[in-house]
């Protein structure tokens, strides 16, 4: 299905618990840079959720998958105002009865800042391998494996892909903190991480993890950043935390 944010309809698909409640938790799923809905890691993590008793509503953030714009055009804002329509759209399903948001790499830092935002309306947190040095990392100047100069920021950066990504990405990164989202957020947090990630440093999440007010860090030792080795710690630590938190 689609939801709209304004007008950009954005790819999603909603399951519901394997335990067939009328009622229940959901989960707004959200991938990372480059990433879709349909990602091994991420399918794997929502069937977990699913198991717990949870919904899930996964969904392609603007510019990514089947959702509307384009991967140069993205910017956090744009996936902030996405995972906003999400929440709006999941708080009008009659059968929720509490809202948690996860996600993975960029999709982590995201949800971390609509959190912040929205920290009335979020019952818990799980970020996972969360790319929180991102804004800094374009206040620096190094971004994606390049260095640039932050005061005249470049029209376009490549992606390791090859894709183009235009300045504005960075210029939007810039401007935001996630450390202010932690301190507003103070609701139960899972943060999941590998100690091999090659793409995001564990420390990212070492320092979050003491930042939150109510934070788990579960280290995945041996593993990369999409989890392709130890997959299924990963959904044991998520699943085994859920539960614990729909005691």
């Amino acid at each position: 299905m689609f939801i709209l944010d304004d007008g950009i309809r954005l790819s999603a698909q909603l399951d519901m618990p394997e335990n067939g409640a009328e009622k229940c938790p959901l989960v707004l799923l959200i991938h990372g840079f480059t990433g879709y809905k349909e990602e091994p890691h991420i399918r794997a993590v929502a069937k977990e959720f699913l198991q717990t008793g949870c919904a899930v509503l996964r969904a392609d953030m603007y510019g990514h998958g089947q959702s509307d714009g384009t991967f140069e055009n993205h910017t956090l804002y744009k996936w902030l105002t996405n995972i906003l329509s999400l929440i709006e759209y999941a708080r009008k399903q009659d059968f929720v009865t509490d809202l948690y948001l996860c996600g993975h790499s960029q999709g982590g830092l995201a949800v971390i800042l609509a959190a912040g935002m929205a920290h009335d309306l979020i019952r818990g947190l799980i970020p996972l391998s969360p790319a929180i040095m991102i804004p800094e990392g374009a206040r620096q100047g190094t971004l994606l494996g390049q260095q640039f100069d932050p005061e005249h920021v470049p029209d376009q950066l490549i992606s390791w892909d090859g894709r183009i990504l235009k300045g504005n990405y960075v210029r939007v990164a810039q401007t935001l903190y996630p450390e202010q989202a932690m301190e507003r957020y103070t609701g139960p947090v899972l943060l999941v991480h590998g100690d091999e990630d090659e793409a995001v440093p564990l420390q990212c999440s070492v320092d979050a993890a003491k930042r939150f007010a109510n934070a788990e860090l579960r280290i995945i030792e041996g593993d990369d950043h999409c989890y392709g080795r130890h997959l299924d710690q990963v959904t044991r630590a998520v699943g085994d935390w859920m539960r614990r938190q729909m005691q």
